[in-house]
This record gives C-alpha cells, structure tokens and sequence, in this order.
C-alpha cells in the first residue's frame, strides 16, 4: 500500500526589513494588534495586483504568519496565488514600499505590482 504525499508550500516568505518594517509601523501607532494583511484583487495591467493593508483583526480562512513579533495575514482567496512568495520591503528611487517576489506569477509588470498566472 502507497500513500500520496502532497507538498503545501509555506504560506509566505518574510524578509528581515519587512519584518522590522512593520514592527515599526506597529510601534508608531502603538497598536500591538496590527498585522499587515496581504492580498491579491483583480486588476493591474498584467490581471492581478498584489495590495497591502494594516488590519487589526483576523478573519475567518486568513493564514497568520509570525516572523519576530511581526504579523502578516494571508485570506483563503490569495493564498493559492501567493503561496511559496517572499514578501519584502525596499527602498530605492521608486520610494520605499513592500514588493512581493511570486514565483507562481507567469508575467508581472514592469512596476511589479501586477502579474498572471
């Protein structure tokens, strides 16, 4: 008798400046409950975009990552887009911004906030 094994990648992958990044942004508003939620919507010119946004509440589905007292929350709809992806945070001339590095993503475009699969 075989038994299938299945490979579930890890949700996210966090940066060290991501991390300290957003235990910044927690610290600054002085709100422990605060997790960066990550997402995926429809739109951008390659299909998807990616979007970030503080939440202070889990939803019900939402996968929490712990990185170093930071907490990133992933919703049942994204996760299968966003799975295996490394979240970071970069500053450079286009500013500083979280960017996300999806190896699920076929296309992405050159301002690399949107993708296809």
């Amino acid at each position: 008798m075989t038994s299938a094994v299945s490979f579930v990648p890890q949700a996210l992958l966090i940066t060290p400046a991501a991390v300290n990044k957003v235990r910044q942004l927690v610290a600054e508003e002085a709100n422990p409950d605060l997790a960066l939620r990550v997402y995926v919507t429809g739109g951008g010119c390659s299909g998807f975009q990616y979007g970030f946004d503080f939440a202070e509440s889990i939803t019900e589905g939402d996968t929490v990552i712990e990185e170093q007292g930071a907490r990133f929350l992933l919703d049942e709809l994204s996760y299968p887009y966003l799975a295996g992806s490394t979240v970071d945070y970069v500053e450079g001339l286009e500013g500083a911004r979280f960017v996300i590095r999806n190896p699920n993503a076929s296309t992405t475009c050159g301002c690399g906030s949107s993708f296809s699969i």
